[in-house]
């Protein structure tokens, strides 16, 4: 089973491109999903986090996510400290849902997450597919997916790492300067093919 990850801005078109990969048998492993999930459910995780953090109980027994975000806004000490104790947590969940493919016969496995490079579960992966897409529709993508300004859109846009990050940190590349989603996918269909064939260089 190939293990592929997929790293890129937001409003780029990564799960354009993964559903493509799906076509195709493979799995996709969304991190940012795992986390929430894990924030929900991991008792483990949940007492570090307060252990570390303070007290961050909603109501109905759940880590308020609104709160933790907060408290590592602007505080770099903090947020490298989130990162330490969540990275480790989705690691180890990334790794029984890697295995879990492998059980399954599946010809690949994609693990989307925005911290790849950066929490080392990139060591994990065969190859790495960067989707970066320009600027400007990156920001349009975004104001119409979550139904936000351009003001904070452009914010969200900016706040990620930059194109060169990417592509230093990448094997392949999808640029998402296509006019329609079907022309993206189709070249995303051609790249996952020809890297499931072996044929890609």
């Amino acid at each position: 089973m190939l293990t592929i990850g997929i790293i890129g801005p937001t409003g780029a078109g990564k799960t354009t491109a993964l559903q493509e990969l799906r076509k195709f048998g493979g799995t996709v492993i969304d991190c940012d999903r795992v986390y929430h999930e894990l924030l929900e459910h991991s008792k483990p995780l949940q007492e570090e986090l307060r252990n570390a953090f303070g007290h961050l109980v909603t109501a109905n027994g759940q880590i308020d996510r609104k709160q933790l975000g907060n408290l590592v806004f602007h505080n770099p000490e903090r947020l490298l400290r989130l990162n330490e104790i969540t990275h480790r947590y989705v690691a180890i969940e990334v790794d029984d849902l890697l295995e879990q493919a492998r059980r399954e016969r599946r010809p690949a496995a994609a693990i989307d997450a925005i911290a790849l490079v950066e929490s080392g579960i990139s060591d994990r992966c065969d190859c790495i597919v960067a989707v970066t897409a320009p600027r400007e529709e990156r920001i349009v993508r975004i104001m119409a997916r979550e139904g936000i300004s351009r003001e904070y859109a452009a914010a969200r846009a900016d706040a990620q790492q930059p194109e060169k990050f990417y592509l230093q940190h990448s094997d392949y590349l999808l640029y998402n300067d296509t006019d329609t989603a079907e022309q993206f996918a189709q070249q995303a269909r051609a790249l996952f093919e020809s890297i499931l064939t072996g044929e890609a260089h």
